[in-house]
């Protein structure tokens, strides 16, 4: 299976929640194959369900599934470790201090292994302090480049800029991307989009030149009925990047 992603003009992928096997095909269609679906790890009691009930996600959408920790909690970050290792999926999520584990336990370096980092209300800094233990100590701020040169120390692929509560970090989440481009990195916005904000964010992203990015669009396309993604806000999100990206070239 292949273990990396598919982008849509080879530059965005999305990322949304699956509530099942049928509600992940069809938003991997809606998406044209160009989407990871998150499937939580804290949803199951032990890593032997995580991995059976995943491998069904796998086969169903050629692989494109992204290992989610669960609202960004860091306890489930060795989980995600130990799970990923044996899926070896597209795309993993981890916090900050977790994503060297990820990455060595994985083995190989297609899989897009992201790290969780914060917005700190100062432009050019982001709070790195999101592990098990450091999430429960004053923040630890730093440059946005010292942060990603730690992550390409550690082999991640990308910041999660998490959370960004939509376009509340404006500039900080511009310096963000800025830094990504400049460096070489992939950049994942999540918190807060929607379909009224999407745009603005991956234009944002793109403007600044980021390689790759893949934005996480959560529960604000999710049916509050059937706790399902709705597949046509997949392929209005899918419409709304390829405009962007055509505008781009």
């Amino acid at each position: 299976m292949k273990t990396s992603p598919n982008y849509f003009a080879d530059r965005v992928c999305l990322n949304v929640l699956a509530n099942s096997i049928d509600n992940a095909k069809a938003c991997y269609e809606a998406a044209e194959g160009n989407i990871v679906l998150g499937v939580l790890s804290k949803n199951y009691a032990s890593d032997e369900a995580a991995i059976a009930d995943m491998k069904n996600y796998q086969a169903a959408t050629n692989n494109a599934l992204s290992v989610g920790l669960g609202a960004g909690d860091p306890n489930q970050s060795e989980m995600v470790s130990r799970i990923s290792a044996v899926l070896q999926p597209q795309h993993v999520n981890q916090v900050f201090t977790g994503a060297g584990t990820s990455r060595a336990l994985l083995g190989q370096s297609e899989t897009i292994v992201n790290a969780l980092v914060s917005p700190t209300g100062k432009v050019g800094y982001v709070n790195i302090a999101t592990g098990p233990l450091s999430s429960q100590t004053p923040a630890a701020e730093v440059p946005v480049e010292t942060a990603i040169a730690l992550l390409k120390d550690m082999g991640a692929s990308s910041i999660k800029y998490f959370p960004m509560k939509g376009l509340a970090h404006k500039a900080e989440y511009q310096a963000v991307a800025e830094a990504c481009a400049a460096n070489d990195f992939y950049l994942e916005p999540t918190g807060g989009i929607d379909l009224e904000n999407f745009e603005e964010i991956l234009q944002i992203a793109v403007d600044a030149g980021v390689k790759k990015i893949i934005p996480h669009i959560y529960s604000s396309i999710i049916d509050g009925e059937t706790g399902d993604t709705r597949p046509e806000d997949v392929q209005t999100l899918a419409e709304m990047t390829k405009k962007v990206l055509a505008a781009a070239k």
